[in-house]
């Protein structure tokens, strides 16, 4: 049990550490356009995935759920729009970082949780508690102060808060295995990824297969799926409270990178907006913390 544990926390903090320095990676491709890098991103994810499903010998079971899948309307809807969200969460990371935008698009995956808790109010009907809106106050007030003292919607974090949290939420309605779903997900989008890179001129036929170039965005598959399967992996095996607290790993290195390694201004309105939403998620985290250790002295 406590060796399970140590692997958990060993996979949970592998992806979230390869999340927070994946603007590296798009950096190395940011000379080319980022649709045409999600659609690349997309295209050969599946191929990694198809890769690894053969690998293992679980065919079988993805062509049973997808036969479920394609049989229940609602999920194949819910799954559809799952890979939608998560396609404009791709595309907006990509943009935003490869137009030095990195630190916003750490402030996104900050909000992200504060976003899924508001949305599992709304559509889940689930109720808050006292500290959770504080929590949500002290967030939002971040998000609002930055908006007055820029003169504009800090529309990346937003974006990727919002993307990803409804991403989350249309996972949680239509539960799949972490594999067979971002298959499911990447092959949903694949035809319109593929129509794309077709009929951008010289994307295939000006490729140069021996360049570095060409190595990262063919590896962009695996960028993409091998943290998510870390993270399955690894989230199975601890509990939520932690993977909660380890989830802060990614937002904290993609700042550190805008800061120190891209030179992006960290100005006196990031530090205010900043210190708000992380005193937020620290109120919020704390309460999940506390919530979770009275279940855990109720089963015990």
């Amino acid at each position: 049990m406590i060796e399970d544990n140590k692997l958990g926390i060993l996979y949970t903090t592998g992806a979230y550490i390869l999340w927070g320095f994946l603007p590296i990676y798009w950096k190395i491709i940011q000379h080319i356009p980022p649709f045409e890098i999600l659609a690349h991103r997309i295209v050969w994810s599946a191929v990694f995935m198809a890769a690894v499903i053969l690998l293992v010998r679980k065919q079988k079971q993805l062509c049973a759920e997808m036969k479920l899948l394609f049989k229940n309307k609602r999920s194949l809807i819910g799954i559809t729009l799952a890979s939608i969200m998560i396609s404009t969460n791709w595309l907006t990371y990509i943009w935003g970082v490869n137009n030095n935008h990195v630190i916003e698009a750490s402030l996104g995956y900050y909000i992200n949780p504060l976003i899924s808790i508001l949305l599992g109010m709304i559509v889940l009907k689930e109720t808050f508690s006292r500290v959770q809106w504080i929590a949500f106050f002290l967030a939002g007030t971040g998000v609002l102060y930055m908006t007055i003292h820029f003169g504009s919607v800090p529309w990346i974090a937003l974006m990727l808060a919002f993307s990803f949290g409804l991403y989350g939420l249309l996972k949680k309605l239509v539960p799949l295995n972490a594999m067979f779903g971002l298959m499911i997900e990447t092959l949903i989008v694949s035809p319109i990824a593929f129509l794309y890179l077709f009929n951008v001129e010289g994307t295939w036929q000006n490729m140069e297969w021996y360049s570095w170039t060409t190595v990262f965005v063919i590896g962009s598959g695996a960028a993409t799926a091998i943290p998510l399967l870390l993270f399955a992996a690894g989230a199975k095996r601890i509990p939520l409270s932690m993977v909660g607290f380890l989830q802060y790993f990614a937002p904290t290195i993609m700042l550190m990178l805008g800061v120190f390694l891209y030179n992006e201004p960290f100005t006196k309105v990031h530090a205010v907006s900043f210190t708000l939403i992380w005193s937020g998620l620290a109120v919020y985290t704390y309460s999940r913390m506390k919530r979770l250790r009275k279940y855990e002295k109720k089963a015990s």
